[in-house]
């Protein structure tokens, strides 16, 4: 599939991409010489996360969001808060390898879950490279040790779902596919076989359109992206384009999320944006969906521009934020012992958006009563408003 470039309007364009490429280039160069830029990174990613439910009409708390990922709800996790940390999840990796990853095809089959695939796909036809090398094998073993224990407990929810909606089907007088020895799924009803790439069959119907041809999909959506790469326009001008493609086109059916993700990673391919990955989510957030979903196409461009342009003002508005508390908190150390954990617990708070007196007592390996005498020096604010399972940060 091939996207028409040569009737760009791009009179009307011409404004909105130069601020935005003004805005990114001044951010990551910011953030590239920020003495904030780790606790900056981290912290966009919560913020991205939960403008990516946002964006999909689910409503997501900050808060609860840190908490889950530190494996400290106060409360059980809801489906939309599997789904953003699924997104953080995301965010965190295509961040740590490298910039090529995630639109390469080990890259798209472990960001869409497929990763124990090994067969080539339609998705990865004409791609360029034939698999990872040793610096991305290590960091995905690296991120691997750290996910596994946190995804245990969502697989075997997911095998308990799938072992009751397989049987209420069964119940219901349905037929399924016996699976051969060798792996493939085989049709008890004489309809042949069908890959083992197939998704589950016990699933499929429930939850996804059988005729919704995801690898074909994102095939075309993959060409249109390697036709502006040929076209050599501006790295944020593709992008845009790259993005109206995705939500044209369609690919995934229950990750619709991703092609946001996908778009940042392009930008940061180009050379665009290298110190981090663009909160398109929390950009677009700003933006009003009738721009977002207007049916005409320049609209949509210039609204997705207007998106990077925000998220960049964005970024660059929390950049200086955290500079600021960082200063005023490093004012606090006067005085202060060497072995004082006060500058391990500022490092903390400006790495993440919310921290709890257990969260603090796990990093910095002290006793919560420690932690709550370290909070009341620090003097940073309580957000949640609670007595008990209290937070605090700078939000």
């Amino acid at each position: 599939m091939t996207y028409e470039t040569a009737d760009l309007p791009l009179s009307s364009l011409i404004g909105p991409l130069a601020r935005a490429d003004d805005l990114l280039a001044r951010l990551d160069e910011r953030v590239h010489r920020s003495p904030v830029s780790d606790g900056f990174v981290e912290r966009q990613n919560f913020a991205d996360a939960a403008a990516a439910l946002w964006l999909d009409g689910e409503l997501v708390h900050t808060e609860d969001l840190v908490l889950h990922d530190a494996h400290m709800d106060i409360r059980a996790p809801t489906h939309e808060l599997t789904r953003a940390h699924a997104v953080l999840r995301a965010r965190r990796r295509i961040f740590a390898h490298k910039p090529d990853w995630a639109l390469s095809r080990p890259g798209l089959l472990v960001l869409r879950g497929r990763e124990g695939q090994g067969g080539g796909s339609a998705a990865s036809a004409g791609r360029a490279g034939s698999g990872p090398d040793a610096a991305t094998a290590a960091a995905d073993s690296a991120y691997a040790d750290d996910t596994d224990q946190a995804d245990a407990l969502s697989e075997e929810l997911a095998e308990i779902d799938a072992v009751l909606a397989r049987s209420s089907r069964l119940l219901a007088g349905e037929k399924f596919a016996a699976r051969a020895p060798d792996g493939e799924d085989v049709d008890t009803a004489g309809q042949g076989a069908t890959m083992r790439g197939a998704w589950p069959n016990s699933l499929g119907p429930l939850i996804r359109d059988l005729d919704w041809d995801e690898d074909q999909r994102l095939a075309d959506w993959l060409a249109a992206v390697d036709g502006l790469r040929g076209e050599n326009m501006p790295a944020v001008l593709a992008a845009a384009i790259a993005w109206e493609a995705w939500q044209d086109i369609e690919p995934l059916q229950h990750q619709h999320w991703l092609g946001n993700l996908l778009v940042a990673a392009l930008l940061r391919q180009t050379g665009k944006v290298g110190s981090h990955l663009c909160c398109l989510n929390a950009g677009l957030r700003i933006v009003p969906r009738e721009r977002r979903k207007n049916p005409a196409r320049t609209i949509r461009l210039l609204a997705v521009l207007d998106g990077f342009a925000e998220a960049a003002s964005a970024g660059l508005k929390e950049l200086d934020r955290l500079a600021l508390a960082k200063s005023q908190m490093e004012r606090r150390l006067r005085n202060r012992r060497k072995s004082s954990s006060l500058p391990a617990l500022i490092e903390l708070v400006l790495a993440r958006p919310v921290v709890s007196a257990g969260l603090i007592a796990a990093e910095l390996k002290i006793s919560q009563r420690a932690a709550l005498g370290l909070v009341g020096e620090l003097g940073i604010r309580e957000v949640t408003g609670r007595g008990r399972y209290r937070a605090w940060g700078l939000l």
